[in-house]
């Protein structure tokens, strides 16, 4: 998936990358994508229940090996 802008929190835990994300979307226009790397694996969870409270979407998330991706789309 394409991103408009990347975020690398591999490394920090929650709720760092939850944080930083929400910085970043914050400087960035409806409907871009954006795209979060982490290692924290209570990412995935915490992700989910970002873009619930937020309305941001998210797109999509995966795993590889032990690095967790997540798409998020600004609303």
């Amino acid at each position: 998936m394409h991103a408009q802008k990347e975020l690398d929190t591999r490394g920090l835990n929650c709720p760092l990358p939850i944080l930083k994300a929400k910085k970043a979307l914050a400087d960035m226009r409806s409907g871009e994508v954006l795209k979060v790397m982490s290692t924290d694996p209570g990412s995935m969870r915490d992700f989910q229940a970002f873009a619930r409270q937020t309305g941001n979407e998210l797109v999509e998330q995966e795993t590889l090996a032990d690095e967790f991706i997540h798409f998020l789309r600004r609303r």
